[in-house]
Formats: C-alpha cells, structure tokens, sequence
C-alpha cells in the first residue's frame, strides 16, 4: 500500500482549466478573479462581506487588528493551530486560554465564567474545531450580554452550520475566518479569507490587506495615499481561480467525507478502548476525524502507536500539541492554566486520513492498521 496521509488536495481537470485561463489572462496578480471568488464564498456562507487573502494566518493578523487593541484580553483556546493565538500577540493583546469541552472546541460556559470574574476581557477567538461547528446560541448570548467582540477561527469548518446557521455567516460574530492550505476541504495552494458583515470592518479589511494604502483618482490616475500601516497579504488571481472551481465541488467533498466518518464510526464505535471524538454529527463537515484511544489499556504510548502506523504507510498527526504549553508561550508565562480535558485530550487523541479521494480500500487498510497494531499489544 502507498502511503496514505491524514489529509490531502483533490485537483480536478476543471480546476487546472479554470487556472490555465487565468495564466492565459491579463491578470495573475490579485484581479477580477479574486472578487469573484469573494462573491461566490459571500453566497456560499452567507455574509455581506468577503476579503480574501494569502493565507489562514494573514485572514487572522487582519482580523486582529481590526477587532483589537494593545493590552486587550481575548479568551481562545489552547486547541488549534499556533495561528489563532499568535494573532492575537501580533497586535500586542493577551491570549487567555480556557478549556476545551468533550467534543474539542472551547468551552463557551467556561468563558462566561471567565467573563465574570474579569471584566476587562474584550473578545473571544472560537475555534470550530474539526469542523465541528460552535453553538451559536451561545456565542450570540456572550456577545450581547457582555459586549465583547468574537472571531469565529472556522479554518476547519467551512460548510458546517448550527441549526441552520452556516459558518462565516458572522450571524453572532463580527468576524469569521477560513484557510484554503491543501489539507482543508477546498484550496487554493495557500489561502484564506475573512468574512464579516460589517461595512466598516470590511473597509479596514481591504486597506489593511494592500499596504494601508488606496489610490486617488481625483489627483492623478496613478496617484494613492497610504493611511494605515497594510500589509501585502493580497492572494493571486491564479490561486483564486482554484478556489471558485473547487468551491463548486465543496458540497461533494463533504459529502465524502460524511461517508468515511460513518464508515469509520461503524467499525470504532464498539470497538473497546477506541471511540470518536463526537458522536457522528450530520452539521460537521469533518476537515478532521479524531479518535480518542486508550493507549493504557492497549499497553502502547500514543508515540509507538503513531510511528507503527508510518511503518504501515498511515498517516495520522496530533491535533493539537496545547499551545498553552508551547516552549514560547511557556516563557511568556502561560502553561499552568487548569485545563484537564485540554490535557486529557492530548494524551489520547491522533487524526487519522479523512480526504475526499480516500478509497474504501485505502480506509479498509487504515482500519485494519489501528486494529492490528492495538490488538498486537
């Protein structure tokens, strides 16, 4: 068997037409295509606005700047990718990490507890992780109630929705943001975009995105002015003719990706010492399928487990290391925080291959694989 990764692309021949034309175009550089892209993921999710950039991590370094200031507290969580807390240091606030719930998204009662007892935290980062979505009821309830700004990082769940409420809608936040890296359900080689129904945000957004700077007509046809310190986090036209052609497709990705999960489901659900994350969820788009195991019980460290599955050609990754505990934030100060399902989830959960083109082969052999390496123990 060749080796099978925890996540891949699925490129079509649409996609390598829709990118040639673009090669053959006037325009390579950020042009009408990326506006259009932006348009298609405004209909597709449901925002007034869409700003796309050149990565996940840019989407999130605007969006602080936009919802934050120097010194602001801003609780997050310590299971995500190093991007979303980083942002938030970028713009000199401070990460307050909370616990996780059962299901690997942050625990939003926790946070109103934190809300509560500090008064000066002015926002919430929310990860939906896995593609699990959040629940919005309580997002809408923390941001009314105690008037704080809330990112929704939704890197991992586009087309997931809660009761109806699609991800980077921004229906109970002020802004949501997605990566489009070849692992996500839909790229653009690297990627990303922020959606957001505010007029304003939306403005700084596109300014901030192009060096702080916006031409002037009026004086010269070549004339700009620069009035904020931007960035060059513009995304190409070429990457974004990618993405409208694979955004057509995303409900089909997910869709298979719907198919392994029960599939998988089925063999793990009963089977002693290794269960889902979450009970199977028809709102997730499962970017991730995580399982927690008990590598006690099979006499194995999560360690031997994952390097006996890379001699069998799976791959699996941790998601995610805690980045409260990350030698960085460590020397900031950070890693003593009570966190026991944050820490629990660590030591027992791997994800293992859930892409669109895995075969019912390759998925029979990945089972096998987790089964064989388990009971040999």
């Amino acid at each position: 068997m060749n080796f099978i990764p925890y996540g891949k692309q699925n490129i079509s021949d649409d996609d390598i037409n829709e990118v040639i034309k673009v090669l053959k175009s006037p325009f390579i550089t950020t042009g009408p295509k990326a506006k259009e892209f932006e348009d298609a993921l405004s209909l597709y999710c449901g925002s007034k606005y869409t700003v796309v950039v050149s990565n996940g991590t840019a989407a999130l370094h605007l969006s602080s700047l936009v919802l934050l200031e120097k010194d602001d507290k801003v609780l997050t969580t310590p299971n995500s990718f190093l991007a979303t807390s980083n942002s938030i240091l970028y713009v000199g606030a401070k990460p307050v990490f909370v616990d996780i719930c059962e299901n690997g998204n942050i625990d939003l009662d926790l946070c109103e507890k934190e809300l509560i007892k500090d008064k000066s935290i002015k926002a919430i980062y929310a990860v939906a992780f896995s593609g699990n979505p959040l629940n919005q009821n309580k997002l809408r309830y923390l941001k009314d109630k105690y008037n704080i700004k809330v990112l929704e990082d939704n890197a991992h769940a586009i087309g997931s929705s809660f009761e109806g409420i699609k991800s980077g809608s921004c229906v109970n936040s002020d802004i949501s943001i997605f990566s489009f890296h070849p692992v996500k359900h839909i790229t653009t080689g690297e990627g990303g975009a922020i959606t957001t129904n505010n007029k304003d945000i939306y403005e700084k957004l596109l300014l901030l995105r192009s060096h702080g700077m916006k031409l002037d007509t009026s004086i010269a046809p070549w004339h700009y002015d620069m009035s904020e310190l931007g960035f060059n986090y513009r995304i190409t036209d070429i990457q974004c003719a990618l993405g409208i052609s694979q955004l057509k497709r995303l409900d089909l990705f997910i869709k298979r990706r719907k198919e392994i999960v029960l599939k998988y489901e089925k063999e793990f659900l009963d089977f002693e010492g290794i269960k889902p994350l979450y009970k199977f969820n028809e709102n997730s788009s499962y970017h991730l399928y995580v399982l927690r195991i008990d590598f006690e019980m099979f006499k194995i460290s999560k360690k031997d487990f994952v390097l006996n599955l890379r001699e069998l050609n799976v791959g699996c990754q941790y998601h995610y290391i805690p980045i409260n505990k990350q030698p960085f934030y460590k020397n900031l100060g950070y890693g003593t925080e009570s966190t026991p399902y944050m820490d629990e989830y660590y030591k027992s959960t791997i994800s293992i291959p859930m892409y669109y083109s895995l075969s019912d082969e390759e998925q029979n052999y990945v089972i096998k694989s987790i089964k064989d390496i388990l009971c040999q123990n």
